[in-house]
């Protein structure tokens, strides 16, 4: 195999067994930084090796194997082997090749469930969180995150950096959270989860309407979540939600790349597969028979545009219910926009612009762009075009992503025509 071949194959091997790796090395070390660095040893050693000697047959475990002994060489460099031992209970006779399994056997499961809470702890802003996420659970470069958030490279490797000294600096221990602080630690971990997506699912800025590599990654972190914390009903509810949003990458944009609003889709596009896998999570979750929260709601709400088969097949008094139990769980501006237009869809344009009317002296809401893109949407509904002239423009001005701001410019010039 060629030396490119085999570093692109050593890439993906990396972008698939990383976390795992990290996660065991940050349970003995008990540093998600120290861990990384070892992890990366690991890696550095693979593609001199490898590039010569070909890649074994388990190159996961070939890789474990190694940053398990890099690990072990780092306590015995820093004079920390006893208390190690004491603390985890090691009896390992150095004068012997160790059993690696056996010694420092844990599932991953658990490994990677501490992970998520450390790399996810509230000690750390949410741009710190999501970054050192998509690094070490993700398995991204610094480059790819950048790219991803249309940030320098060298502004997300500061946030890492950062994310690591202040992990050190507070003592975040590597272990899962006391079970009193479970519910709103997990709560963390699923809203860092629940960003990644929806950058990418709607990006807020740059040239793209959308960025795949942030919702697969999320995905994939989501249905790791799900497996290793299955009793857990709204990590259940955000996989569903981002399963059945991920079904409409392919209707969601035109061969150009322009922007496709949901109503317009063409839904023989959309993926079955992944509107089944989301149904079934649901199904999921609510055998657990605990109350909805915001993410099971959301999802039974995507549910509802996955199970028509046009867009006039919608339950749209369905959906309006759902977003009143949503404004109830997590109330929001964003989420009562949100409910004005399942109304105006309900009950009319007229119904939906009354709620829109209502919000419009909120704070939180003043440089929303969608707060006048669905003003002007009930508008135009109304027929009262040069008010939603004025509300398209003015949403396009808010808007920071370029495809987004060239669609609400035409549906002005659209309003202008008339």
């Amino acid at each position: 195999m060629e030396e490119s071949a085999v570093h692109r194959t050593i890439a993906s091997i990396w972008r698939i067994e990383s976390a795992k790796i990290i996660a065991a090395l940050a349970r003995i070390v008990r540093d998600v930084g120290i861990a990384e660095d070892l992890a990366q040893d690991a890696l550095i050693i693979a593609l001199e090796r490898w590039s010569d000697a070909g890649i074994p047959d388990n190159p996961g475990a070939w890789l474990m194997t190694t940053a398990k002994r890099r690990a072990i060489d780092h306590l015995r460099r820093n004079k920390l082997r006893d208390r190690k031992y004491e603390e985890l209970g090691w009896e390992i006779d150095w004068q012997q090749e160790p059993d690696w399994d056996e010694a420092l056997d844990d599932p991953f499961g658990d490994d990677l469930l501490r992970l998520i809470y450390t790399t996810c702890h509230p000690v750390l802003s949410a741009e710190a969180r999501v970054a050192l996420t998509l690094r070490l659970l993700g398995g991204l470069t610094t480059e790819e995150i950048a790219s991803a958030y249309l940030v320098p490279e060298p502004t997300v490797a500061q946030r890492i950096v950062r994310a690591k000294r202040t992990l050190a600096a507070a003592r975040v221990p590597f272990e899962l959270p006391p079970k009193e602080e479970l519910p709103a630690r997990l709560s963390s971990v699923l809203e860092v989860i629940y960003l990644m997506f929806n950058e990418g699912y709607a990006a807020s800025s740059g040239g793209n309407w959308i960025r795949p590599v942030l919702c697969e990654e999320a995905l994939r972190l989501g249905r790791i979540l799900a497996v290793i914390a299955p009793d857990e009903p709204e990590v259940h509810g955000l996989v569903a939600l981002m399963e059945i949003q991920s079904s409409r990458f392919r209707a969601r944009v035109s061969p150009s790349g322009e922007p496709i609003l949901l109503m317009d889709q063409n839904r023989a596009l959309w993926d079955h597969l992944l509107i089944g896998r989301g149904l079934t999570a649901i199904e999921r979750a609510e055998r657990l028979g605990m109350s909805f929260g915001p993410y099971l709601i959301q999802a039974s709400i995507a549910a509802c545009h996955a199970r028509a088969r046009t867009a006039a097949e919608t339950d749209w008094v369905r959906i309006s219910a759902l977003y009143d139990a949503l404004s109830q769980v997590t109330p929001s501006p964003v989420v009562e926009l949100n409910r004005a237009v399942a109304l105006s869809m309900a009950f009319g344009p007229e119904v939906g612009l009354e709620v829109v009317d209502s919000l419009m002296q909120e704070p939180s809401l003043k440089n929303y762009h969608l707060l006048p893109s669905v003003r002007g949407d009930f508008l135009t509904k109304l027929g009262r075009k040069q008010e939603a002239y004025l509300e398209f423009k003015r949403a396009a001005t808010l808007s920071r992503n370029e495809k987004e701001r060239d669609l609400l410019l035409r549906r002005a010039s659209d309003c202008a025509a008339e």
